[in-house]
């Protein structure tokens, strides 16, 4: 049966949701403009996580389960004064050493470590023999990572973005037999937990049927975008869009984006996160997805309020070709809509 895993919702005051913002920015920046298409999110910019564990006796990990990434690594040393699970893969009885490195670049430094094997269970699902990576240095994530919840990522993308073209999580879920039907399904609770759902779809926190959208890559999980509309006016000409559970915003190519805020009377800081006066009206925001619009009104973008400013869930970024440009749908939009990411049809569902 489909096996469903609890997330727990970092709340964030208005100063960290700012410094989000800025995260989420730097997070896509660092993965832009190189050939090598790998990525992992910046985890301060990740809200949502969720617990696994690792070896024989298993090992706690509060893991970030991102879309945009498609590898699963765990911390196997404790950074200074944090409060970390770590793995120590000479308490496994089931440990199977590799060594090859592993390493990753973000805005803020480099993460690193070695490719490992053992046994990873989530829920009831057990992966025996899993290629996974154990990370020694994780400077590069700065004071957000060892002030955080979490402990690592587990990454729910495509095989082609897969750092050292090990097996995707999700890839070895789907060879094991395990889950009821190849797909995985986000509920990110607004201002409540979240769950996710591996084999299945929860009823209880969705109405109605699903529509569904073809991927255009299987890269990230990336579809068509058919227009983005605010009120009833078209505001971008960008085609592609990309559903990224490990991104709190909503992010466009800057010139659509600032348009958008100069329509709403947003206001730029530093020329990435924008406010508003929390007492404007705004218009609704649509995105047109598979011939269906998505719209998210104004509770749904106004992410946190500090006295009379509102910080809006919308940023600019300029993501170049070949893959850009593209808006990035992250939980501002995954809030609103229950998203099915059915990895056997190569398609995204939502309701």
């Amino acid at each position: 049966q489909a096996v469903h895993v609890p997330l727990t919702k970092r709340e964030l005051t208005y100063q960290q949701t700012v410094d989000a913002v800025n995260k989420g920015v730097e997070k896509w920046e660092a993965r832009l403009g190189k050939d090598d298409p790998i990525v992992i999110d910046d985890y301060q910019n990740a809200q949502y996580y969720g617990e696994i564990s690792v070896g024989t006796p298993g090992q706690k990990e509060m893991v970030i389960f991102d879309t945009g990434s498609a590898n699963l690594w765990v911390p196997n040393t404790r950074p200074f004064l944090s409060q970390k699970n770590i793995y120590d893969h000479s308490k496994s009885s089931t440990y199977k050493k590799n060594g090859t490195t592993f390493a990753i670049q973000y805005g803020s430094g480099p993460v690193s470590g070695v490719f490992s094997a053992d046994t990873v269970t989530i829920g009831d699902l057990q992966l025996k023999d899993y290629t996974f990576a154990e990370v020694d240095k994780t400077s590069g994530l700065g004071l957000g990572y060892r002030l955080g919840k979490f402990d690592g990522i587990l990454g729910l993308g495509w095989d082609s973005i897969s750092v050292g073209h090990v097996p995707t999580p999700m890839n070895a879920l789907v060879k094991s037999g395990q889950l009821p039907e190849p797909v995985f399904a986000f509920y990110l609770g607004n201002k409540q937990p979240g769950e996710l759902v591996f084999g299945g779809v929860d009823p209880k926190h969705y109405t109605g049927s699903f529509s569904f959208v073809p991927l255009s890559s299987e890269s990230y999980w990336e579809i068509n975008l058919d227009g983005v509309k605010l009120g009833s006016q078209s505001v971008s000409s960008t085609k592609s869009a990309i559903v990224d559970s490990g991104t709190s915003l909503l992010a466009g190519p800057k010139s659509e984006v600032s348009q958008i805020a100069a329509k709403l009377g947003a206001k730029s800081i530093l020329g990435k996160e924008y406010v508003v006066d929390c007492s404007a009206k705004l218009p609704d925001l649509t995105f047109t997805l598979g011939g269906k619009d998505y719209t998210l009104k104004q509770a749904d973008l106004i992410l946190q309020a500090s006295g009379s400013q509102c910080v809006l869930g919308l940023t600019g970024l300029d993501v170049p070709p070949p893959r850009g440009p593209l808006w990035i749908l992250g939980d501002v939009f995954m809030r609103k809509y229950y998203v099915q990411f059915d990895w056997g049809q190569k398609r995204l569902g939502f309701a």
